[in-house]
């Protein structure tokens, strides 16, 4: 993570702000919010695609759970 004296981005700000967004789907499908922070820091490459690619928030979730 950044130092305190590091600004992030706004590209960097948004797509946190997206994997918030899918956290929350992936919480509302069943999962705990431990185990989708888990899963999305352990899949971040996989959801950064997603996010550049264009899907939603809700549409990346729906994907992470059909695999």
């Amino acid at each position: 993570m950044a130092k305190k004296d590091e600004a992030l981005d706004e590209e960097t700000l948004a797509l946190i702000a997206w994997c918030t967004e899918v956290e929350g789907f992936l919480v509302a499908a069943g999962a705990t919010i431990e185990h989708a922070q888990d899963h999305i820091e352990d899949e971040i490459e996989w959801f950064t695609d997603q996010y550049y690619d264009g899907l939603s928030p809700e549409q990346a979730a729906k994907a992470t759970l059909a695999n």
